[in-house]
């Protein structure tokens, strides 16, 4: 079976429906609504794939005044629910939401963090894959339990302390929120509106044209501009929660380049420290 690292096509994954090296996970979830993801999963979903709920599977608890929105969860404890989903280190996982990769992309990387490469993104999503006509199933899955086992990539993570400690010359911040979000006009969630200071915009919707990908060349263009002449490495992308920066790092392996760090806690971890500087307005 090929591997996918990144993106997979409806197509692709159509063919590999029945292959028993397939896992499938469905990661549709609303900012607005807790349940919505839920019940989307039980009216239809695609064949094979069991539900991975935001709150509840793919964060871990929060601590008011220490946490961001979506902590990471504990590993152990996540690593439980990945064999639950039966899903070992052997398995081809496929990931998708109807949000462009918006909450997808998180799971990605999670997988990714703990160790596990085979982990690939829907391109389109739930929406392509109804589109090109592929099966749609209301039936609850059950895999054989998993065995997965994490090996986690430290180098993947920034803490808010770290990142806090590092002089604005010395970092490359990426900002996935959107541009007036990023500005501080506009905050519909955090308590504080704007950035970190010296960060870059970089909105994570601008990697996507009509709900897929752009194509590598052109996501490696929009990504080399941003960093600025930054190896990726050394650079740091952010989000409000820690959740749509992961469609950032996407962009990024998508593109043949290195992956940069993730700060988890992001903007509204920050924010939970009075001392530390805040910014608005657009970057220098």
């Amino acid at each position: 079976m090929t591997r996918f690292s990144d993106l997979i096509s409806p197509a692709e994954l159509a063919a590999r429906l029945t292959d028993p090296a397939l896992r499938v996970v469905d990661c549709r979830a609303s900012l607005q609504s807790v349940s919505a993801g839920r019940e989307a999963y039980a009216t239809g979903h695609v064949p094979r794939a069991s539900f991975a709920d935001l709150l509840e599977d793919l964060s871990g608890p929060v601590v008011p005044g220490k946490t961001g929105r979506h902590p990471l969860p504990e590993v152990d404890s996540f690593v439980g629910k990945l064999r639950r989903w039966g899903i070992s280190r052997t398995h081809q996982v496929v990931v998708y939401d109807d949000a462009g990769g918006a909450f997808a992309s998180r799971l990605w990387w999670m997988l990714r963090w703990l160790g596990h490469d085979a982990v690939a993104v829907l391109d389109g999503g739930f929406a392509a894959w109804v589109a090109e006509g592929w099966p749609v199933t209301d039936e609850t899955v059950s895999e054989p339990a998993g065995d997965f086992a994490a090996t986690p990539r430290g180098e993947l993570l920034i803490e808010g302390r770290e990142l806090a400690e590092l002089a604005p010359t010395a970092r490359k911040v990426l900002d996935a929120r959107a541009p007036e979000r990023f500005r501080g006009e506009v905050e519909p969630i955090d308590p504080v509106a704007g950035h970190i200071p010296g960060a870059v915009n970089l909105p994570f919707a601008g990697n996507l044209r009509d709900g897929r990908f752009l194509p590598p060349p052109e996501l490696r263009a929009r990504l080399v501009a941003a960093l600025g002449g930054t190896p990726p490495e050394q650079a740091v992308v952010y989000c409000g929660s820690g959740v749509t920066a992961c469609h950032d790092v996407l962009a990024f392996a998508r593109a043949g380049l290195p992956l940069p760090r993730l700060y988890a806690g992001s903007w509204s971890e920050w924010i939970t420290d009075p001392a530390r500087p805040t910014e608005r307005g657009d970057a220098p």
